[in-house]
């Protein structure tokens, strides 16, 4: 038989190629017979190396036979770490994924998709007639039959409107100037509107059910996993102006609310930071600046947080007119609903009272102490008194090592395979189809996100990833959004539809995964104490940051209330929530941080804020349960995520973990898991 490496260098040499063929025919037939006679994974790698190896010189030798020109390759699609031979994708020895996504499998052409331009156009005719319809029926109450057309029939088009969104979306961030994706942006927004208009006339004919029909309506087994989400919908009618004027404040909000939420991507998309890479001066995009933060190198850091400040400085007013616009939109129409408190649509969205949240910020702020000291113990690592703004996502060694795009999806893959092997082929699964855009270019958004596509049961995750810990988190992150959104993707379109504070555990937990797995496998003090620093990090980001957004975004609509908030004065007010969030651990302060964070202008979510708190500590308790049950959890897990989209994260907590939300022991003991990390971090400083 011939060795495989030798095969491998005669390639390499491109040697006699009849030789070679007949040899590769041999090696071939060999792996064969050996993959037939001995079952493992040696036996199956052997015989797709060679699978590869083999069509490579067939196809240079029908190449050399033929005379083409053409690079053998040509004949085989060899992409990702796969081979494709017949159709038929076999992994190689080696895996190597795209950085870019896939979003013509979803509809083909991009922003100037036909397919896509169809979809929209049968949806919005769909929207139409359902419309037309619910508005025929005046304030004549609809039968069972009826309202059991009509739902099935409104579940299809908020999974089509889900897809449409979800696409649109990863258009306009990949890249920012698409002119094609701003108008269709435009176009989902107004769909959007017009089915809430459909929705506000549906609810209103729940709520005109009498109790006992409804009773007996609801209890039918084809509508028991939906009860929940039609009850909901029932009851938040009390809460709503009459259809009419939702629906006029609907159409408002397409080009005054949203526009305005759409006027911040097109401020983001003017942010160009000057740079120098490898002698030549270049414009980074805020995407490629931000993880420039991030440095190893405490002079890179320095300089581009200076650079970063200044930038945004620079667009400071154009940010504070769209923030105010938004907020005065927001407090309109709650006085016309009636709301005295702005909190109230954030904690309606999240299905959590105002006790869990105030259990929650109270075990925080009673819990701050060991975080402080954390940051003391870095400072002083970094032969610094106080760190910098700029230092506190630094990583705590003066120089770290990349980690290529492969290495950080294997451990990944390789992370949540030690909790679920379901979840680590869903990871792969990812990988291997191009569901994430992962690529360092200019001209993408900033930031990241995971969305959800029902309509082909797959998501995609956006990020720009450069190497660091950081983005390795952030890429575990989204696939645990991911993941999540696999767990209800066979449910009705209404039991899919979870808040964000569950959303942020599932993404929350993947992530604390990755980093537990990481800290069992190290090796060495400086790799635990590093691990930990990262760790720690985050622990920081949602305790203190996230903090310091709420208390705020808190005062802003206080403040707002009265009038228009100057630049100044909302820098003011900046700076003053991050000093009461983090105490004066820190040396300067970032007070253009309202302008530069995504999450203050997003309009489908208000206070885009204290869920990440809720997601990581709930998550922090759930690793806790994990590890004490072990296997066993696993499946508890995944009917926990399947449940979030039917229950209030009340009865979620108290059903499946048999804890209380409102009482601040459950958050208390997860600051204590944090505190633990914080003490094995001091003794490795020592």
């Amino acid at each position: 038989m011939i060795r495989i490496d030798k095969l491998e260098r005669g390639v390499a040499a491109r040697k006699d190629h009849r030789t070679f063929a007949g040899a590769a025919i041999d090696a071939f037939d060999f792996s064969r017979f050996y993959r037939e006679q001995h079952v493992g994974a040696l036996a199956e790698r052997a015989f797709l190396h060679v699978h590869v190896i083999y069509h490579y010189i067939v196809g240079y030798t029908v190449a050399k036979w033929y005379h083409f020109e053409a690079h053998p390759f040509q004949y085989l699609n060899i992409q990702q770490g796969n081979v494709q031979c017949n159709g038929k994708v076999e992994k190689t020895m080696a895996n190597h994924y795209s950085q870019t996504w896939n979003l013509d499998s979803i509809f083909p052409g991009g922003s100037s998709s036909p397919q896509f331009a169809s979809f929209m156009e049968e949806t919005e005719s769909t929207v139409a007639r359902l419309h037309k319809a619910l508005q025929d029926r005046g304030q004549e109450t609809a039968g069972n039959e009826k309202l059991t057309e009509w739902t099935h029939t409104l579940q299809d088009v908020l999974s089509r409107f889900t897809q449409a969104e979800a696409f649109v979306s990863c258009l306009s961030a990949q890249e920012m100037g698409d002119k094609r994706a701003v108008a269709w942006t435009e176009r989902v927004q107004t769909l959007s509107a017009r089915f809430n208009q459909v929705l506000d006339l549906y609810d209103a004919q729940l709520a005109a059910v009498p109790q006992d029909r409804w009773e007996q309506w609801i209890a039918d087994p084809a509508r028991s996993i939906i009860a929940f989400p039609l009850s909901e919908r029932r009851e938040a009618v009390k809460d709503k102006m009459p259809p009419a004027l939702e629906a006029v404040a609907g159409e408002l909000a397409v080009n005054g609310y949203h526009g305005w939420g759409e006027h911040y991507n097109t401020i983001v998309g003017r942010v160009s930071i000057p740079w120098e890479k490898d002698g030549a001066k270049v414009s980074l995009s805020a995407g490629q600046a931000f993880n420039k933060l991030e440095d190893p190198d405490p002079a890179v850091r320095r300089l581009m947080s200076a650079r970063w400040e200044e930038a945004w400085a620079g667009q400071a007013d154009l940010c504070s007119d769209t923030l105010n616009r938004l907020a005065g939109f927001r407090l309109k129409l709650y006085g016309m609903r009636q709301w005295d408190d702005p909190l109230r649509e954030p904690l309606k969205i999240n299905r959590m009272s105002r006790e869990t949240l105030d259990a929650m910020w109270t075990a925080v702020a009673e819990g701050l102490a060991p975080l402080k000291r954390y940051l003391d113990l870095k400072a002083r690592r970094m032969g610094k008194d106080r760190l910098a703004w700029h230092d506190v996502d630094a990583p705590i060694a003066s120089t770290q090592s990349k980690i290529p795009f492969d290495e950080a999806a294997q451990l990944i893959i390789d992370a949540f395979g030690q909790f679920s092997p379901e979840m680590a082929q869903f990871a792969q699964r990812a990988f291997e189809e191009r569901w994430i855009e992962a690529e360092d270019r200019a001209g993408k958004r900033p930031g990241g996100f995971c969305t959800s596509l029902p309509r082909t049961g797959e998501s995609r995750i956006f990020m720009t990833y450069s190497g660091t810990p950081g983005n390795v988190s952030t890429l575990a992150h989204e696939l645990g959004h991911a993941y999540h959104s696999s767990q209800v993707m066979d449910l009705p379109p209404f039991a899919q539809a979870y808040a964000m504070n569950v959303a942020e555990t599932a993404s929350t937990f993947a992530e604390a995964l990755v980093n537990e797995a990481l800290l069992r496998r190290s090796t060495s003090d400086e790799e635990k104490l590093a691990l930990l620093d990262d760790n720690l990090q985050r622990a920081v980001a949602f305790c203190m940051n996230i903090r310091a957004r709420f208390i705020f975004e808190n005062r802003f609509y206080e403040r707002r209330a009265s009038g228009i908030v100057e630049a100044a004065e909302l820098n003011e007010m900046m700076t003053a929530a991050q000093k009461e969030a983090y105490g004066d651990v820190l040396g300067n302060w970032h007070p253009h941080f309202w302008a530069s964070k995504m999450h203050f202008y997003l309009t489908d979510v208000p206070f885009y804020n204290f869920p990440y708190t809720f997601g990581y500590l709930f998550s922090t308790g759930l690793v806790a349960v994990a590890e004490k049950e072990g296997d066993s959890f696993r499946d508890r897990y995944d009917r926990l995520l399947r449940d979030t989209g039917v229950m209030r994260v009340e009865g979620l907590a108290s059903s499946h973990l048999g804890v209380s939300l409102e009482r601040p022991d459950f958050w208390k003991q997860a600051m204590s898991r944090v505190a633990a990390h914080v003490d094995a971090f001091e003794q490795l400083c020592k």
